[in-house]
């Protein structure tokens, strides 16, 4: 397991017609470290996001596509992507207000 720091496990929010809608729900879509856990992923939500309170955490690991140049085959890099949904009582993720 790496040696995450909570700074380090959130790389960037994923803005979707999808994820929009799914903000009604307090449900909430980052772009991840692919080492990173589900207990990694709620701590650093916590802790960058004042006022939240995570309920759950769902995950997807998504393989890198196989891309060709010429006669050569090569990968793109695997992501990990997560689902995080806040609880009722917290307040909303300042980010993506205003979207």
């Amino acid at each position: 397991m790496a040696d995450l720091k909570y700074y380090d496990v959130i790389l960037k929010p994923i803005v979707t017609e999808k994820s929009m809608n799914a903000m009604a729900e307090k449900k909430y879509t980052f772009l991840v470290h692919p080492d990173a856990n589900k207990a990694q992923i709620k701590e650093a939500v916590e802790k960058m996001f004042e006022g939240t309170k995570v309920s759950s955490v769902n995950t997807m690991n998504l393989d890198g596509k196989t891309k060709r140049r010429g006669m050569i085959y090569g990968k793109t890099a695997k992501k990990k992507k997560a689902i995080v949904t806040l609880t009722e009582e917290s307040s909303d993720i300042e980010i993506f207000s205003g979207l």
